[in-house]
């Protein structure tokens, strides 16, 4: 199996990468300092610097990959921003920050993916179930909400474009113990990971477009 990680500096991403390589899979990574790099290649994968809110760095990303034929990638960079629980203004910074993470880099990314794509190959994005419109009952981290709400709509056009060729799915992890997700998160980064590589393993190309919760719950967009 080849897979692609984008965004494995750190909890999840790193450790997808972890669990594909202890699999015999032959994992491509990408992070952002050199630190993170060489921590990637300790593992066996094979590192690509990328910071996909930085035009010329994320443009550079297809010349690194052209070739390769990805069973699996997984999108996992990503920014919360501000812990905000109303409806406090963002900066102008902190928006740029998220929105240019969470969603412009997938756009920059997923174009240089698809020449890639291995026949049947799956494409998931991590989002968040903060980003569903029709269950959300809380506006905490509105910033944060909006933009994977923004990257759902992303991954809804590219399983468009894609149908046929790859399956394409937005994944909710789970609340994990990570940087982002906090000390008091309930569920642990290993076992988010396993339960969604079991479901990316699993999946059909009947659940092209899907939003899946790590369990494989479907949820309301």
């Amino acid at each position: 199996m080849n897979v692609l990680i984008v965004g494995a500096s750190r909890g999840i991403g790193l450790e997808f990468v972890r669990q594909y390589r202890a699999a015999g899979a032959s994992v491509t990574a990408t992070a952002r300092s050199d630190d993170a790099l060489a921590l990637l290649r300790e593992l066996g994968a094979t590192a690509i610097k990328l910071d996909v809110a930085n035009t010329v760095s994320a443009s550079g990303l297809a010349w690194q990959i052209d070739g390769s034929a990805f069973d699996v990638v997984v999108l996992c960079a990503g920014l919360y921003g501000p812990r905000t629980d109303g409806l406090q203004p963002p900066t102008e910074a902190d928006f740029n920050a998220v929105m240019h993470t969470n969603v412009l880099g997938p756009m920059r990314v997923i174009p240089q993916l698809v020449d890639t794509l291995a026949p049947g190959a799956k494409l998931v994005v991590l989002s968040s179930r903060m980003g569903s419109i029709g269950s959300r009952s809380s506006t905490g981290g509105w910033l944060y909400r909006a933009s994977k709400a923004a990257v759902n709509s992303v991954l809804k056009d590219a399983s468009l474009t894609l149908q046929g060729r790859a399956t394409c799915v937005s994944f909710h992890p789970g609340w994990v113990r990570t940087d982002m997700g906090g000390e008091g998160a309930t569920l642990d980064v290993t076992d988010s990971v396993q339960h969604m590589r079991r479901m990316i393993e699993g999946l059909t190309p009947e659940d092209n477009g899907r939003f899946l919760d790590h369990d494989g719950t479907s949820i309301p967009w």
